[in-house]
């Protein structure tokens, strides 16, 4: 039913399913490797409309697929009616299972209300965005093969791992001379061989590099010169995390599965700029089913890497389509 203020009012039904979709080729980064993405996906209905939404739990910040689904659970059965975002954030903290229901619910609204996401947010209709395509961490030789059979994709970004990155780096400018590069360390360089580092990204006209150093040690960011700007990863999540960066980074990565949802995704764009930060939008390794919210903070950002589904073997039905080098709206049968 709809109340006099508009809101609809009627409890969703919950439904939660895991999945395991095979990756071409395998992924690796510094902290491992998987040949799967394994996702959950949280689907919200209300008798006439259905929303979904979809979560990568990460082990890096304590999350295991069980406990995020029994967090999906236990929350969901709290929600009141579609309408419920706002509740949401105070029954979950921010991560991958706040983040798959808050996605189900802006899906399910603008689907009952016969609208769009990008209506309910009262912002513009979805433009395509050039995403990034990444190159995960291997060997120098490997690497450098790798950018240059996707040296089609306009922006590429290189997965680091600490040792043997200066080769890396070189190898891989070497083989895409005139390819734009940003990088991800993953908290995998020290800080005794930062500056080498650093200035083998330069060399190799890296625009950006994420997350160099363990987030417990990027204080000491302030006293290390960066030629090269730093863009936050781990070491920020939510609004709550931005004033510690001050001085240590110059972009921040927004990943829906770290705000907890595409609502603080959008409160932490805002708050991120007024900061004078500039902005990244991230993934993990998913669907186009968990792409196409962060399509929505993605629009203006001055990085986007929303390549998960372009590293998978094969995607969901309704997938976001490649074309252009951009990555184009997602279609209302997927999402939004």
């Amino acid at each position: 039913m709809v109340s006099e203020d508009g809101a609809i009012g009627r409890p969703p039904r919950l439904a939660v399913v895991t999945e395991r979709w095979p990756i071409a080729g395998g992924f690796s980064i510094s902290r491992g490797s998987k040949d799967f993405a394994e996702v959950a996906v949280a689907t919200l209905g209300d008798g006439s409309a259905i929303g979904r939404g979809e979560c990568v739990p990460y082990a890096r910040y304590g999350e295991t697929m069980e406990g995020v689904v029994s967090d999906i659970h236990r929350a969901g059965a709290q929600l009141t009616g579609i309408d419920d975002r706002a509740r949401l954030q105070d029954l979950l903290p921010p991560g991958a299972a706040r983040n798959a229901l808050d996605c189900a619910l802006w899906d399910l609204e603008a689907k009952r209300r016969g609208t769009t996401v990008p209506a309910l947010a009262g912002r513009p209709a979805l433009q395509a965005v050039e995403t990034a395509f990444t190159i995960s961490l291997d060997t120098p030789e490997a690497m450098a093969a790798k950018a240059k059979a996707a040296s089609d994709y306009p922006l590429l970004k290189l997965k680091l791992g600490g040792d043997g990155d200066e080769a890396r780096l070189a190898a891989i400018r070497a083989a895409v001379p005139s390819a734009r590069l940003i990088a991800d360390a993953n908290e995998a360089w020290r800080p005794d061989h930062f500056e080498s580092l650093m200035g083998a990204a330069e060399a190799a006209k890296v625009e950006l590099i994420e997350q160099p150093l363990p987030a417990g040690d990027d204080a000491m960011l302030k006293d290390l010169p960066r030629p090269v700007p730093l863009c936050a990863d781990e070491s920020v999540h939510d609004r709550e995390g931005l004033a510690a960066l001050a001085g240590r980074y110059d972009a921040i990565n927004i990943k829906l599965d770290k705000t907890g949802g595409l609502t603080e995704a959008l409160e932490l764009l805002e708050a991120a700029r007024s900061h004078d930060l500039k902005i990244m939008v991230g993934c993990m390794v998913a669907t186009s089913l968990a792409m196409a919210p962060a399509m929505l903070v993605a629009q203006g950002a001055n990085w986007v890497d929303l390549d998960g589904p372009l590293l998978l073997a094969e995607d969901r039905p309704h997938s976001l389509a490649y074309r252009d080098g951009k990555l184009q709206p997602p279609a209302p049968a997927l999402w939004g």
